[in-house]
């Protein structure tokens, strides 16, 4: 079940958040033209399962060793690389009813899409005992106005602020992660604050405070039980004062010339983690092993993990069972398992996806998690604490994710154009009013 007192930090890249982790996923075309791809076949049970990314299943042995201990069942696991194209071909699917695995991942950007605009394509999991160990605003995510539930919870994504010790040292800041975290604690504000200390301070040349403007505008954001739409499903995004804060907060940093200007995911950020040009870098769980694999051996321990000012969720996925599936009890009973507390923790032990479920969260075997590469930081107690930090509710919006790419670009204009941001943001809510219709 792994080690609990080592994460591996090969490639935890994936996951993401809403289309905020375009990084995430594809989909690969399997031409198949059934409804599923399921069945039975040779006295077997045969699941097929569409995932994208690392969601972990796959990579870390779980669905060989359900096999294993359910020798009837066969699992068909289809990985794809990029969310964006993964979910596009997952609407095609739904439309023409074919084509479809038994089991079909759901990023949390997509949640309310499905909920509002497919319910009736996916089996409802309301009635699986025992599953009511999921922080519950995760399950609300994905339940119908009428109580139907589409899926269950795999991962969250709260955050932390990763950090490099050697550029803090060089700047006379703290490097020790509780006293780096009691710099900024309670608020984003003094996070930009100590940028601008580190701007001052910092002995040396071409390195930056943060890599980008919008790493902070989405750990701020997501802190709200709000973001661009309200409870009616009504865009508020241009009256949030969420939103305009962290605009606000962003643009300030932006604009005090703090940033490396390399926005995360994007041509730029890798070789940015490899060459060592910016200090900090707002955290997800599952933006730690990209970092680890990027940045390589040459800075191993070198980089550490603290405590975020504010409690936030970035990112997170789900596991649904098609309606028509020929094995749909056979599939609910497979998610059901891969979701539950024990592999949850295995999940998050062995590739750093923090689990959705509240009893995973409070498993010593969860709790004392480190990892090794950014000098041995309890990410177990880091993030499990950010998780309880998150506010109960989370309003999902059906563009969340489009609007949020939005923003991003927005915020790049003001760091690599020189926009001003009154300007940047007349631009984004024309982009945005144009994306969503």
């Amino acid at each position: 079940m792994g080690s609990p007192g080592s994460m591996r930090t090969r490639a935890a890249a994936a996951v993401a958040v809403v289309g905020a982790l375009t990084l995430v996923v594809g989909c690969s075309s399997s031409g198949d033209d059934s409804a599923t791809g399921g069945g039975k076949k040779d006295g077997k049970t045969v699941i097929t399962m569409g995932m994208y990314g690392v969601m972990g299943f796959k990579e870390t042995g779980l669905l060989e060793q359900y096999e294993k201990e359910n020798p009837g069942v066969e699992i068909k696991a289809e990985v794809a690389g990029d969310e964006q194209t993964y979910y596009t071909a997952l609407q095609t699917r739904l439309a023409a009813g074919k084509g479809l695995k038994d089991i079909q991942g759901i990023e949390i950007g997509r949640a309310k899409e499905i909920v509002e605009t497919q319910s009736g394509k996916f089996a409802d999991f309301s009635d699986v005992g025992g599953s009511d160990h999921f922080l519950p605003w995760k399950q609300s995510q994905i339940t119908t106005g009428d109580g139907k539930v589409l899926g269950l919870g795999t991962d969250i994504g709260p955050m932390a602020v990763c950090y490099r010790k050697d550029h803090f040292e060089k700047a006379g800041l703290p490097t020790d992660r509780d006293e780096v975290a009691e710099l900024w604690e309670g608020d984003w504000k003094k996070y930009v604050e100590v940028g601008r200390t580190f701007k001052k301070d910092f002995k040396g040349d071409g390195v930056s405070y943060m890599d980008s403007a919008s790493g902070l505008f989405n750990a701020m954001v997501y802190g709200y039980p709000e973001q661009y739409y309200d409870e009616q499903g009504e865009l508020i995004y241009d009256k949030n004062p969420a939103v305009k804060e962290a605009w606000n907060l962003a643009a300030d940093a932006a604009e005090d010339d703090l940033s490396a200007k390399l926005r995360q995911f994007q041509p730029g950020w890798d070789p940015g983690l490899a060459n060592g040009t910016f200090a900090t870098a707002v955290c997800p769980a599952w933006m730690l092993g990209h970092i680890g694999e990027k940045a390589g051996e040459a800075h191993k321990g070198k980089w550490d993990v603290a405590k975020a000012p504010k409690g936030a969720n970035w990112g997170g996925s789900f596991l649904g069972v098609v309606e028509k599936s020929p094995v749909k009890e056979e599939a609910k009973k497979l998610v059901a398992w891969l979701t539950a507390p024990e592999q949850q923790a295995h999940i998050f032990q062995e590739q750093g996806s923090v689990p959705s479920s509240r009893e995973a969260l409070e498993r010593d075997d969860v709790k004392n998690v480190t990892a090794e590469y950014f000098n041995d930081a309890p990410i177990g107690e880091i993030f499990g604490a950010a998780a309880q930090e998150i506010p109960d509710k989370q309003v999902l919006g059906r563009k969340d994710g489009t609007i949020k790419d939005t923003f991003s670009q927005g915020l790049v204009l003001i760091e690599q154009q020189d926009t001003p941001r009154d300007e940047a943001w007349r631009t984004t809510a024309e982009r945005i009013e144009k994306a969503v219709g």
